[in-house]
């Protein structure tokens, strides 16, 4: 029988039995059809961007990639020799960075698993990069599972990576054409490919919140938890004053926190919903900008004094008072 046609039948008879509605590859396949007007049975070449294009790509993501490159490269150490290749896509399905062995570059290639190739959903139907950037989640499409009968040798599994916003910004994906790919080690490789989207989603983050201390988020409810999972690594960005200034895509849906919170910033403990005594916290922050000049000065209280613009004896009194209360 025709492998082709039996792969597009095998979608529309899904289809027909209104399998969207109760699974997810089903629902991505729908898209495929109703929303995309893909054909499943479709055999055409990988649709390229050229190289003015795939460099505009690179250009875009700025900073970001530099970040991502040291995360990619351990990752594909861990896959690399198992027939799998390391692919972080842009926002538009569009890988821009790659790691594969050499052998395997002319089959990967041939099948587009390759840099500046067009993988969003609206061009391959059900793919690993498509499909992650439409559900904004860490999945594997495997095999037949893919919409296009040309893409069902693949087993693809992404993952999405937030920027600073809480916006998906990029996609990390591990593919592979390997026909001996068993669930054992595709179940490896999901959790390795999750691992590094967390790796440099927290890389990004902390490189953007560089002069502010970054706190893992602790609802009241789950103080214990480190809150690291598949959908992302819950952080905070606090400034000198105890402010947040910041906060990834997973801190955001804990807090029901949005872009005009950080507009005018608020303590870290309203935040976690701790009550603040403002009169307690003047004297605190006052004790903590004298302890740092005083360290600043080696001790000499004269010197920390001429800093502060007060004199020695107003510094002896406070340093008293505040060693009077610890």
């Amino acid at each position: 029988m025709n492998t082709i046609n039996d792969h597009a039948e095998k979608i529309e008879q899904a289809l027909s039995n209104d399998g969207a509605a109760r699974n997810a590859v089903t629902a991505s396949w729908q898209r495929s059809k109703e929303l995309y007007n893909l054909n499943p049975a479709e055999h055409r070449a990988p649709e390229r961007l050229s190289e003015y294009e795939l460099k505009q790509s690179r250009e875009r993501m700025g900073a970001f990639l530099n970040i991502a490159e040291p995360c990619l490269d351990r990752l594909f150490l861990a896959v690399g020799n198992s027939g799998c290749c390391v692919l972080l896509a842009d926002q538009n399905g569009v890988p821009v960075s790659r790691r594969g062995a050499v052998q395997d570059d002319e089959i990967f290639n041939e099948w587009g698993l390759w840099t500046g190739v067009l993988w969003g959903e609206d061009r391959e139907g059900t793919n690993g990069i498509g499909t992650c950037l439409a559900e904004e989640r860490s999945l594997t499409i495997h095999k037949d599972q893919h919409y296009h009968s040309k893409n069902t040798a693949l087993s693809c599994t992404a993952a999405p990576i937030f920027d600073h916003h809480g916006q998906l910004i990029a996609v990390v994906d591990v593919s592979s054409c390997r026909a001996d790919l068993t669930n054992e080690f595709g179940n490896l490789i999901s959790l390795a490919v999750v691992d590094a989207a967390r790796r440099i989603e927290t890389e990004h983050f902390r490189n953007h919140f560089s002069y502010a201390q970054i706190v893992f988020a602790a609802p009241q409810e789950d103080r214990v938890s480190t809150l690291t999972d598949r959908q992302g690594t819950a952080l905070l960005a606090v400034d000198a004053d105890g402010l947040v200034v910041g906060a990834t895509r997973r801190a955001r849906r804990c807090y029901g926190l949005d872009d005009d919170d950080f507009l005018n910033p608020v303590p870290l403990a309203k935040i976690y919903g701790d009550s603040i005594n403002t009169a307690q916290r003047i004297p605190n922050s006052e004790s903590r900008i004298i302890q740092q000049v005083m360290a600043s000065s080696g001790g000499n209280v004269s010197k920390a004094a001429r800093s502060l613009g007060m004199s020695r004896s107003t510094l002896h009194r406070k340093i008293k008072k505040f060693n009077g209360n610890a």
